[in-house]
Formats: C-alpha cells, sequence, structure tokens
C-alpha cells in the first residue's frame, strides 16, 4: 500500500514511519522540519540525540534495504502538497503533520495564531487534495482525546445518541477543548465530519491519549534512528519531566493537586493502532472516530510511578506540588470508551515499571543534554 505519513519526522510520525515501511508499504515522509526550528526557537532539545531526516532514512535503508521517500514542504502551500500526491498517489495519508502543543499554543496572539492557520489550514488542504487528486485515499487524521474536554459523563467514541423532547438522534460527542490547540484539533474533526459528508471522503479520526514511551523494535536499531525525548515545560508531557527530574535531583512538580485524569497508551501502541487503521479503511463517506488509548491516569498517580522505578534505581525523589498555570478542572469524573480499537486487534502494551526504567536509563545515558531551566513551566494559561 502507498501510504503518505505527514509529520514523518516527529515523536510518533517517525516510529509509524518505520513501522509501515518494515510491515511492507511504500512510505513517503513529508514534514517541513519545523519542530527541530522550534527547538531552536525555545532554546530546547531532545534528550535523546536526533540525527537529520536525511540521515535517518539513510540508516534505515542501510539496515533494512527498505526506502522512505522524503518530500521537505508545507502543508500549508498547496502546490507543494499536489506534488506530493501527483507523484505518490496515496492509499493511506497518515495525518500528525501539526503543531502539537497546547502550551505552545497559549503562549501570546501569534503563537496562537500559528498553531490554528498552520493545524485548521494544512488540514483543509489535505481534504481538497484527496478530493481532487486521489478520491479513494483513507485519510487516518490524529485527533486527541483533549477535544472531549472532562464531561460529567462517560466519553463514547466520538458521537452520543441523545433524546431531547421526546425525539433521539446521534450527534457528535460535545467538545469542551482546553486550549488553543486543542480547539484546532475540533475545528479539524468538524471539517473533516463535512468533508466525508459532501465529498465522500473516507476517514479515521483517532482520538489520542498522551503518549509515553521511547523505544520502538524499529528505533531500537541504530542510534541514528533514535526517536524524540522532550521533556520541557512546552512539549514535555507531565510523566517525562517526571522522568528528567528524578535523573536530575529536583522534586517532582505536580500541578495543583494532581487530581487531573488523562487518558495514556504506549507509543508501541500508536503505531499499531495506525496499522489497523490502514488495514481496516473507512467506508467511503464515513467519518469513523476511534478513542486511541489503552488505560488513563491521575497527574500523582504518574508522579508516583516514577518515585517508585526512580528509588529502584537509588535515585531519591520527592513529590511537590505547584501551582497550575493552566486552566482546567482539577476534581472531576473521566470514563471514556476504547473498545473499536480493541475489537480490531489492539492488544495493550500498559505502563509497568519496566517501561519506565528503560526511559530512565536513556536519560540516565544523556543526562549531560538536559536543559535544567527548561523543565518547570513558563506559559500561563491565565
Amino acid at each position: 500500500m502507498r501510504i503518505v505519513v505527514a509529520g514523518g519526522d516527529g515523536f510518533c510520525g517517525w516510529p509509524t514511519a518505520l513501522y509501515l515501511s518494515k510491515q511492507g508499504h511504500e512510505v513517503s515522509i513529508l514534514d517541513n522540519l519545523v519542530r527541530r526550528k522550534i527547538d531552536e526557537e525555545l532554546r530546547s532539545n531532545s534528550v535523546t540525540p536526533i540525527a537529520t531526516l536525511e540521515e535517518r532514512v539513510t540508516k534505515w535503508k542501510e539496515l533494512t534495504g527498505n526506502d522512505i521517500q522524503i518530500f521537505i514542504g508545507d502543508l500549508n502551500h498547496y502546490d507543494f502538497l499536489s506534488q506530493v500526491f501527483e507523484q505518490t498517489k496515496p492509499d493511506a495519508f497518515v495525518h500528525f503533520g501539526e503543531q502539537r502543543s497546547a502550551p505552545y499554543s497559549m503562549i501570546d496572539r501569534e503563537h496562537a495564531i500559528y498553531t490554528q492557520t498552520n493545524n485548521v489550514m494544512g488540514n483543509l488542504n489535505v481534504l481538497y487534495a484527496i478530493k481532487e487528486l486521489a478520491p479513494d485515499c483513507h485519510l487516518i487524521k490524529l485527533g486527541t482525546m483533549g477535544e472531549y474536554g472532562t464531561p460529567n459523563i462517560d466519553i463514547e467514541e466520538g458521537y452520543l445518541e441523545v433524546e431531547h423532547n421526546g425525539r433521539k438522534d446521534t450527534v457528535p460527542f460535545p467538545k469542551q477543548p482546553g486550549s488553543f490547540y486543542h480547539l484546532s484539533k475540533v475545528h479539524d474533526s468538524h471539517n473533516i465530519m463535512f468533508a466525508c459528508k459532501a465529498w465522500g471522503i473516507r476517514a479515521t479520526d483517532l482520538n489520542q491519549g498522551v503518549v509515553y514511551g521511547l523505544h520502538t523494535e524499529e528505533t531500537e536499531l541504530d542510534p541514528i534512528l533514535n526517536n524524540r525525548l522532550d521533556y520541557d515545560g512546552v512539549y514535555g508531557t507531565a510523566l517525562n519531566r517526571f522522568l528528567i527530574q528524578a535523573v536530575t535531583g529536583h522534586d517532582l512538580t505536580v500541578y495543583g493537586s494532581g487530581s487531573q485524569t488523562r487518558a495514556f497508551l504506549n507509543i508501541k501502541d500508536t503505531i499499531r493502532c495506525v496499522e489497523i487503521a490502514v488495514n481496516n479503511p473507512a467506508d467511503n463517506g464515513e467519518f469513523r472516530v476511534f478513542n486511541q488509548f489503552t488505560e488513563y491516569f491521575t497527574v500523582q498517580e504518574l508522579a508516583e510511578k516514577v518515585k517508585n522505578v526512580a528509588g529502584q534505581l537509588n535515585l531519591e525523589t520527592n513529590i511537590a506540588h505547584i501551582e497550575n498555570p493552566r486552566v482546567e478542572t482539577e476534581e472531576h469524573y473521566y470514563h471514556a470508551v476504547n473498545t473499536k480499537l480493541k475489537s480490531l486487534g489492539l492488544e495493550p502494551n500498559l505502563l509497568t515499571d519496566q517501561v519506565l526504567k528503560e526511559i530512565l536509563e536513556t536519560v540516565v545515558e544523556h543526562k549531560d543534554r538536559v536543559i535544567k531551566d527548561n523543565v518547570l513551566p513558563t506559559i500561563s494559561w491565565k
């Protein structure tokens, strides 16, 4: 199958591209390399050293014999995107190619506008490219569980059956996003749903939880194939922040009460979920939603897990609570449905002590790369 992975140089896109290539698909990576430029803007870095995209792809070819074609350019440039579609004639378009940080989108007006313009307009261009150049192409779009927010009811997979004034209907699940980034994902979902209805496009929206983990079988083949490990207050997840703090002797800083609950999944499950979507495409005109996660935790639970595993490695840590820079409900109900991917064969990799140990050992190996001033939050929602 011919597959384009947009954002294939990133944390989720890179291991996905390698995995799909290993499965025998004809994979192309489309990326504008902006994530690397944002590292320069933020004066930050990945804990793991990251080779250039060209070096990565060359090493993959050397190790496996598999070619991955590279297209360097922006989804917001439709002439460029059209050329990619004309050259690759994709059967599936895996869309990771968006600004993915909630804190980054909340820095100021310019960053909010950039996030929404980049994400929403780029996604619209992809929809038009499919309509005009590859109408049978299956769009596999990375959404986020953050589109839903934290409603006081169970979170269904994309849709909700409601009864109002004696009548029933199935409607898109109400969205309560918590940042301009999450709002951009909501706009994407609405635009994709409309394009499916109006043009008969086939699409799968993968509402993904927070991704943890680092290594996959493919990225472990050689250091040149390393995946990113972000830790700063802008792009690093809470779990990554705790892991870095454990290694550098800093308190594990929990925002607010630590009762905030979020959905999570291993990076190995991210690539498997994409493969499941590729192998089981939506029907023409269908806008299908999968909740892509395997378990959920509170922030406090994550900190306690890291503290426990760090202790096993003789790293002494303390948990400290700091003022929450985000505007979010800290005490809330959270229960989400995630049955569709499991019914199609997903066998979850769970957050075990061994997974945390492997990441901690990688951080220890590269701890000199950690810029300690970048770990704590500097961006406020208020």
